[in-house]
């Protein structure tokens, strides 16, 4: 039977891997990435605060001082992966994003002293390789020029690695007494107020597209799901298994794009894919 922490962690798989294609239609769209950000941060904040304060889980204490550091790296991890999808494909973007979990990994194994098994390692493994697949199948169906491309690879390298130091500041908040409910909200107050100066430095406005409401909203509540759940999972396990599995959301992202946008579907994605799911089922059991 599937434990707790891992079951968190697949419910924030399925959110992440839902909002990761939620950013590449509002991308297509024309949205601007800081105009969604902006507007998806005044409804994750609103919703983590008013859920925090539903359910008793607001508790200061200063260990969710990590919950502000990650909050900041969340914001440029977000904000250069919906750039990159502009020009990216999301089946190939976002299995590079949500590799960020390596980050994650290496970070919480050195300084945080997680065991790395070998079955974690199999797992792991498995996942790069899955993801070198799926990176290799989009490049190959991308019919963008070559520097907007190396430009969107750029930018979702730099949000790979901004997300992934983000999870592991929150794991050291979760290790040193934070609830993740209050980490979640301390993540939110330094994530809106940037979002929000950002947009005005360039606008010298606060007025995004109406459209932005729709697409924003939606990522919100997704966000904020995939944010509790695997936060609630690192609370209950190992950081080195569980950001993994709740990462691997690509897996969502790249069956919907597949399906729903009808990106061309390749032999080396359909072995991406179920690598990727044996990394999942690896990982699940360690």
């Amino acid at each position: 039977m599937m434990s707790q922490p891992i079951a968190y962690a697949v419910v924030a798989m399925l959110c992440y891997g839902v909002c990761d294609f939620i950013y590449k239609q509002a991308a297509t769209a024309g949205i601007r990435a800081d105009h969604f950000l902006m507007v998806q941060a005044w409804f994750f904040c609103s919703l983590v605060v008013l859920y925090g304060l539903a359910t008793g889980t607001i508790v200061f204490d200063p260990a969710a001082l990590w919950g502000t550091l990650a909050g900041a790296l969340t914001f440029v991890g977000f904000y250069y992966f919906v750039r990159s999808l502009v020009t990216g494909s999301v089946s190939t973007n976002a299995s590079i994003f949500r590799l960020n979990f390596i980050v994650t990994v290496l970070l919480v194994v050195v300084l945080l002293g997680e065991p790395l098994t070998l079955r974690k390692v199999t797992g792991l493994v498995f996942a790069l390789l899955a993801t070198w697949l799926l990176l290799g199948a989009g490049a190959s169906a991308d019919r963008t020029s070559g520097d907007a491309r190396s430009r969107s690879l750029l930018q979702v390298a730099v949000a790979t690695l901004a997300f992934g130091a983000a999870n592991f500041f929150h794991t050291v908040g979760l290790r040193h007494g934070a609830v993740p409910e209050t980490l979640a909200v301390a993540q939110a107050a330094v994530f809106m107020p940037l979002a929000t100066i950002v947009v005005y430095c360039a606008d010298r406005k606060l007025q995004p597209p109406a459209m932005t409401l729709r697409y924003s909203a939606t990522a919100a509540i997704l966000l904020l799901g995939a944010t509790i759940f695997m936060l609630r999972s690192v609370a209950g396990g190992q950081a080195s298994v569980l950001v993994p599995i709740a990462q691997m959301g690509f897996i969502v992202a790249a069956l919907l794009g597949i399906f729903v946008l009808r990106e061309r579907v390749t032999l080396r994605k359909v072995i991406g894919l179920t690598l990727a799911l044996a990394a999942l089922a690896v990982l699940a059991g360690s």
